[in-house]
């Protein structure tokens, strides 16, 4: 197809931010604070010839932009930058490599890691401070203009849940539906797949509210990793940030049809009653260290888009862990961000985001701001500030740690819970008060501020780290087959493996493992605050013991269904029916100490003996089993009762206050049509338990 192209460029409007078919051509605006000049290039369809290039009117605050007139969506561009190569005050424009424009909608070709990617010289002696002339335009990816965005289909009917309500399911678009029965082959591990019947039947069953989808945008694959074979599978090497990863489509060679299905994707779930969150990566991008490659951001401005070492702005800030930290503290960065979580809503229809080492997104130069301009952007934001919005609260800088200081509305991952949880119920020495704290919603972090128990996002494992399988099955992590002679990974990860590293046929070590990975799944699903289950352990999924398996693309990180356990689906489903229908275990309220207290539900703790605890008893170390009572508003009996026995052999439990119905035995040892309990209850091995108090009938009269 010939593509008549204009002799001149026209001024044309500073916004929107990337290229835009609009009526009479398209408009281009690109933000720049330190560039000379800006020029668009136009290729063919295929991306391969350039065929014109144009310079950008410019700069208005900032901004480079024009108009092509009579042009329109499936126009292919690129942009060269002109400016100074001074890498010692941070500036690395170099107009010889072709960048793709950081707001594409859709991008072409495939990247291949050559060396003219590069801005130096790799073999110049002077290093990142030396200066490459190749010109990279022939294999550089390309931008091509999208048609006009369209709002998000079935957008008016998205469900939204009260936060008490939410039950977060973490999971790979490709991991999940991988090997799943039922989805056709030409669907699996696509995001047509997540949305296959046989996906949501599963999902509806364990009554799950809200997906929070591993990264889905645009990413590239470090070089070390293709030099092994291997593949980024968790995606968190963000370039095209507006773009869905296209190797999660079953139209991978398709940008447009990648789109839509995405969209569909997302419609469908909706129409199921699924929210869908999705992990973002707005703490670096795909181009590194100032070692990396000069593909985008760095070429435009890099002295704006990025964190610069104060000492030395030759080399990047590394809050990340990835080489660069993008410099949101910038108010232009700080829109491109915003415009992105704006188009993933309003266009693709998704409901919230997970931010990937989110203190990134408060940092300025004094430090982590829970009130940094972002922050009060996002909140006052129209669409945004109804967006469902998790941080990962830690990030690689100075004083990284932040869990429970990002604003209201934010809902933090506890590692603290996940600690707590495993090391009781491993018994690793946390004490009956730690365990009783993060069960309770964490008040020590996220009672202050109108923060409400919610905030707190409980859950004992993730994509980072072990399955819930392997946390019972080794005793220290197995990643050789990352190819990084088992360095990377978590350390001292808290597991333990009963006896023998690894699957194992011996009864006591498979009933040993069993208890405890189902109280360990009781108590996320009946613990205050908002639960997460990680996709696969409700199958007793297991990755062999890797717990970094971000690289391994293939059955090892994928979801095993073959050996999927149906007593333990069995066991979420009916662990979440019970928390939707008692009150008190989706309360978010803080709980009174005081029974009976005026509007308030409160909680009372006890010693095996039924007795209130005492300080002794919290700091006991000999015996670990305890249980606790919970009251609603203005009761001044109690309604339900937990009990947690993580010792290797049964416990007897004083029970007060009359009746009790068994409404749970995690160990599944004792049987639920059981006669009415009272005055004891010898309460399993590696057990949680829940009863209901069985009101007292009213006398005839």
């Amino acid at each position: 197809m010939t593509v008549h192209l204009p002799l001149d460029l026209l001024p044309g409007r500073t916004f929107p931010f990337g290229a835009h078919a609009v009526d009479g051509g398209v408009n281009i605006a690109v933000f720049s604070e330190h560039a000379e000049r800006i020029e668009m290039c136009v290729f063919d369809a295929g991306g391969v010839r350039e065929l014109k290039r144009y310079t950008l009117f410019g700069p208005v605050d900032g901004v480079f932009h024009g108009l092509l007139p009579g042009l329109g969506s499936g126009l292919v561009y690129g942009l060269r930058a002109h400016g100074p190569y001074t890498p010692d005050v941070g500036h690395r424009f170099n107009a010889n490599k072709l960048l793709l424009d950081p707001y594409a909608r859709e991008i072409i070709g495939h990247f291949v890691w050559y060396d003219e990617h590069h801005g130096y010289s790799l073999a110049h002696p002077d290093g990142t401070r030396s200066f490459d002339a190749r010109d990279n335009a022939l294999h550089a990816l390309k931008a091509r203009v999208a048609e006009p965005d369209s709002p998000a289909p079935g957008a008016f009917n998205r469900p939204h849940y009260a936060g008490k309500e939410v039950v977060i399911y973490e999971v790979h678009v490709k991991g999940f539906s991988k090997t799943l029965p039922g989805v056709p082959a030409a669907l699996r591990g696509t995001y047509a797949g997540l949305a296959h019947p046989a996906a949501i039947a599963h999902l509806q069953k364990l009554g799950v509210t809200t997906l929070s989808l591993l990264p889905v945008h645009y990413s590239l694959d470090e070089p070390l990793l293709t030099q092994r074979g291997l593949a980024n599978y968790w995606g968190y090497n963000t370039l095209g940030f507006f773009c869905a990863e296209p190797r999660l489509s079953s139209h991978r060679d398709n940008p447009t049809a990648t789109r839509e299905e995405f969209r569909q994707m997302v419609a469908t779930l909706h129409a199921h009653g699924f929210e869908v969150v999705i992990d973002v990566v707005f703490n670096h991008t795909a181009e590194g260290s100032e070692a990396g490659p000069t593909i985008s951001f760095r070429g435009l401005d890099n002295a704006s888009w990025y964190w610069l070492k104060a000492d030395d702005p030759s080399r990047c800030e590394n809050y990340s862990h990835c080489g660069n930290t993008l410099s949101v503290a910038h108010p232009r960065v700080t829109q491109f961000v915003l415009d992105c979580l704006r188009y993933w809503v309003d266009v693709m229809g998704i409901d919230g985001f997970r931010f990937d080492l989110a203190p990134v997104l408060g940092r300025g130069k004094h430090g982590f701001d829970p009130d940094a301009a972002f922050f009060v952007a996002l909140r006052q934001d129209p669409t945004l500030a109804h967006a469902r919005l998790i941080a990962e609260p830690w990030d690689g800088g100075p004083d990284g740690y932040q869990a429970g200081r990002f604003p209201a509305g934010f809902l933090d991952w506890n590692d603290r819970f996940r600690d707590a949880a495993r090391s009781f119920w491993l018994q690793r020495g946390v004490t009956r008060g730690e365990f009783a704290r993060r069960f309770t919603a964490s008040s020590d972090l996220f009672h202050h501020g109108r923060r409400r128990p919610g905030a707190s996002i409980n859950f004992v494992s993730s994509h980072d780290g072990f399955t819930l399988a392997d946390v019972v099955s080794y005793s220290g992590k197995h990643n050789h087959f990352n190819g990084e002679q088992n360095r990377d990974g978590r350390d001292n990860e808290i597991c333990a493996n009963f006896g023998f590293e690894g699957a194992s046929a011996d009864p006591l070590i498979v009933d040993a493992r069993r208890r405890v990975r189902r109280a360990l799944l009781a108590t996320v699903l009946l613990a205050q605050g908002t639960p997460m289950l990680y996709a696969g352990d409700e199958l007793g999924n297991s990755q062999d013991g890797n717990n970094n398996a971000y690289c391994q693309d293939s059955p090892l990180g994928w979801i095993d269904w073959e050996t999927a356990e149906p007593d333990t689906v069995r066991l979420v489903s009916e662990l979440l029916r019970l928390r939707r229908s008692e009150p008190l275990l989706h309360h978010d309220r803080w709980f009174a100490n005081h029974p009976g207290r005026a509007g308030e539900a409160s909680i009372l703790w006890l010693s095996p003996s039924g007795a209130p605890m005492h300080v002794q008893d919290w700091n006991e170390s000999s015996q670990l089993a305890f249980a606790c009572q919970l009251f609603a508003p203005d009761h001044a009996e109690p309604h339900l009762l937990l009990i947690f026995n993580p010792e290797a052999h049964p416990v007897r439990i004083g029970l007060t206050s009359g009746d009790w119905q068994l409404l749970l035995d995690s160990s599944a040892a004792i049987a639920l049509d059981s006669p009415p309990l009272n005055q004891s209850l010898l309460a399993p091995a590696r057990s949680l338990l829940l009863l209901r108090s069985i009101p007292i009938a009213e006398p005839f009269l």
